[in-house]
């Protein structure tokens, strides 16, 4: 697959289906379907970048999107007593789709240190 044909370019091209949460030019949020949390969605920017140490200073107002939908979609779940936003960069973080996503964790007592 190229960066172009990822599991969550699918998903944006809707070839794929998936529980669509949020929406709108620059960024998609769905349920991972291997949730590890009673609340577990993935934010996903529409712009193909493979991992967060790819972005570049042209994508300064893109990331901060990213991370102000992963606060409204987390308001709009509920998680009023907190959450957890993750973003694993490289096989070595436990990345497996090469397309930047934050992950929101939330109904439930979080552990320290994650992993």
């Amino acid at each position: 697959m190229s960066e172009q044909d990822t599991l969550f370019s699918k998903i944006i091209r809707r070839e794929i289906p998936a529980d669509i949460v949020y929406e709108d030019d620059m960024a998609l949020a769905f349920r991972d379907i291997n949730p590890q949390a009673p609340i577990h969605i993935l934010v996903i920017p529409k712009k193909p970048i493979p991992k967060l140490a790819d972005a570049v200073p042209e994508d300064h107002a893109l990331m901060g999107h990213l991370l102000l939908t992963a606060k409204r979609i987390a308001e709009e779940e509920g998680l009023q007593n907190g959450y957890r936003v993750v973003i694993n960069n490289g096989p070595e973080a436990g990345q497996t789709v090469f397309h930047l996503h934050l992950h929101i964790l939330g109904g439930r007592q979080m552990q320290w240190p994650p992993g």
